[in-house]
C-alpha cells in the first residue's frame, strides 16, 4: 500500500472531500468512517522462544456512517473486517475476525456539551492513559465493548456512571458480548484544578464467573480504588501520577493488591525541531502462594501497546518497571521514538504475566530470581493528512528469570505499516 501515498501527498485528500460534500448536501446530518490498514510483521523469539516464529501480513478494513438527525441525538455504526493473510496457520480470533459489527450505538446529549448524558451500544472506549480501560488501535482486531454509560457533564468535570462488557472476537461467527465478565462502577474528571491539573477519581467494580472467563472455583468480584493526576510544572516539565488500591476476592481467596505509575515529562527542542522526554516507573502487586490470599494485580482490561515496550510482551500484573521514550520531530508530520525499559518481578514466586494478564511462566519456589529482560526499540511514523507510514524495529533481551524458566530467546518485531482513515 505504500506505493500510493507519494502520488496522492501534493493532492486533496478525497476522503474528506467525501465527508465534506455528505454534510453539505446532508446538513450536516451525516457522516461516512473509513480505514484500510496493513502491517506487514516479523517476529522471531516470540514469548522468549515459546511460541513459533512469525511472518504475516495484518490488514484491517473499516467502514462506517454517523447520522445526526437532531443536535442532541448521533447514531454511529462502524463494520470491520480483520484478515491475516501468509499467516500460515488457522489463525486466531485476536488476528483474524472477518465482518463484524465494531460499533453500533446511541447517544444522547445537548449540543453545548453540557449538562445530563447517555451513550449506549456497541462502541470503543478509553478512559485516563488507557492502563486499566481502552480500545487498542495498535491491536489487529482492538477490542470494543457492549455499554451502558450515564454522565452529567459541567465547565470543568464531568460525572460518569458505567458498565463494560468486552467484546471476545470470534473468527467462525458473529462476535457477542461476555456478559459474564464486566467492569461498572463511577469514573469522574475534574479539569483546571491548581492551573491546568487534571484529576481523575475511580471506584470501579470486576465481575467475572466461569462462562466470562473465570478458570478456578468461584467467581472473580475485585473492587479497584483509583486516581490519576496529570500535573503541568513550571519550565517545560510535567508529571503524571496514577495510584490504584485494589480488594474483593479472586475465587475462593480474599484478594489485596496495588499499582502505580509516576511519569516526569520534559519537553524542549534542537534546532526548533521538538523534542520530548518521558521517564516513568510502573508496579503492580503480585502475589505468594504461601499467602492463602490473592495479591495479583488486575490489569483489566487496558490499550497495553508501548505500556512496557514495542514488542508488547509484559503486561501490568506482578511486575517493576522503568521506561524511558525520547520522541524527535523532524517535521510536524513525521517524529522518531526511541524507548528503552527494563522489568523485575514484584515477587519471585508469582509469574510474568503478557499484555493479556495471562501467565507466561512462573518459578513457585522463587528459585529462579527476579530481573525479567530489558527492550530497545526505534520506530517512527509520517503522516500526511489521512495517510500514515510507520516502521519500526524492537528487541527484548532475556534476564535471569527468563533465561532459567524458558527457552531464553531474544524476541524481535519489524513491522511495516500504512494506513489511510478518515
Amino acid at each position: 500500500m505504500v506505493w500510493f501515498l507519494p502520488g496522492l501527498a501534493g493532492q486533496t485528500d478525497p476522503g474528506r472531500e467525501l465527508n465534506r460534500e455528505l454534510a453539505k448536501r446532508t446538513a450536516g446530518q451525516l457522516e461516512l468512517r473509513f480505514e484500510l490498514r496493513q502491517r506487514a510483521e516479523s517476529r522471531t523469539g516470540a514469548v522468549f522462544g515459546r511460541d513459533r516464529d512469525l511472518a504475516a501480513d495484518y490488514v484491517r478494513t473499516r467502514v462506517g456512517l454517523t447520522y445526526k438527525p437532531f443536535t442532541w441525538l448521533k447514531t454511529s455504526v462502524l463494520g470491520q473486517d480483520s484478515r491475516a493473510p501468509f499467516y500460515g496457520a488457522v489463525a486466531p480470533g485476536n488476528v483474524r475476525d472477518p465482518l463484524d459489527l465494531q460499533e453500533a450505538y446511541v447517544e444522547i446529549f445537548q449540543k453545548s456539551q453540557r449538562g445530563f448524558g447517555f451513550t449506549g451500544g456497541r462502541q470503543m472506549v478509553n478512559y485516563g492513559d488507557t492502563r486499566l480501560i481502552g480500545s487498542p488501535q495498535w491491536a489487529y482486531t482492538a477490542r470494543t465493548w457492549d455499554t451502558a454509560r450515564i454522565y452529567y457533564v459541567t465547565q470543568k468535570a464531568r460525572f460518569e456512571f458505567l458498565t463494560l462488557s468486552p467484546i471476545v472476537p470470534r473468527s467462525d461467527r458473529f462476535n457477542r458480548p461476555v456478559l459474564g465478565d464486566r467492569i461498572w462502577g463511577t469514573y469522574h474528571t475534574f479539569r483546571d484544578l491548581f492551573g491546568k491539573t487534571v484529576m481523575d477519581a475511580y471506584v470501579l467494580r470486576h465481575d467475572q464467573n466461569y462462562p466470562g472467563g473465570f478458570a478456578g472455583p468461584g467467581t472473580l468480584g475485585v473492587n479497584l480504588y483509583g486516581t490519576r493526576w496529570a500535573i503541568p510544572l513550571p519550565d517545560n516539565f510535567r508529571l503524571t501520577l496514577e495510584g490504584i488500591l485494589q480488594n474483593g476476592k479472586v475465587g475462593r481467596l480474599a484478594h489485596r493488591a496495588g499499582g502505580g505509575v509516576a511519569q516526569l515529562g520534559y519537553r524542549t527542542a534542537i534546532s526548533k525541531r521538538p523534542l520530548d522526554f518521558a521517564n516513568e516507573y510502573k508496579y503492580a502487586s503480585g502475589s505468594d502462594p504461601r499467602s492463602g490470599r490473592s495479591g495479583t494485580f488486575d490489569q483489566l482490561y487496558p490499550a497495553a501497546h508501548d505500556k512496557f515496550g514495542h514488542v508488547d510482551l509484559l503486561g501490568w500484573r506482578n511486575v517493576h518497571n522503568v521506561k524511558s521514550a525520547t520522541t524527535f520531530n523532524l517535521t510536524k508530520s513525521w517524529n522518531w521514538v526511541l524507548m528503552y525499559n527494563s522489568s523485575w518481578l514484584a515477587n519471585p514466586r508469582d509469574a510474568v504475566y503478557n499484555g493479556q494478564g495471562r501467565a507466561i511462566v512462573r518459578a513457585s519456589a522463587g528459585n529462579a530470581g527476579r530481573y525479567i529482560g530489558q527492550e530497545v526499540d526505534l520506530y517512527s511514523n509520517y503522516q500526511r493528512g489521512s495517510f500514515t507510514i510507520s516502521s519500526g524495529i524492537g528487541q527484548f533481551f532475556p534476564g535471569g528469570f527468563i533465561r532459567r524458566t524458558t527457552p531464553g530467546a531474544r524476541s524481535r518485531l519489524i513491522y511495516l505499516s500504512t494506513s489511510y482513515s478518515f
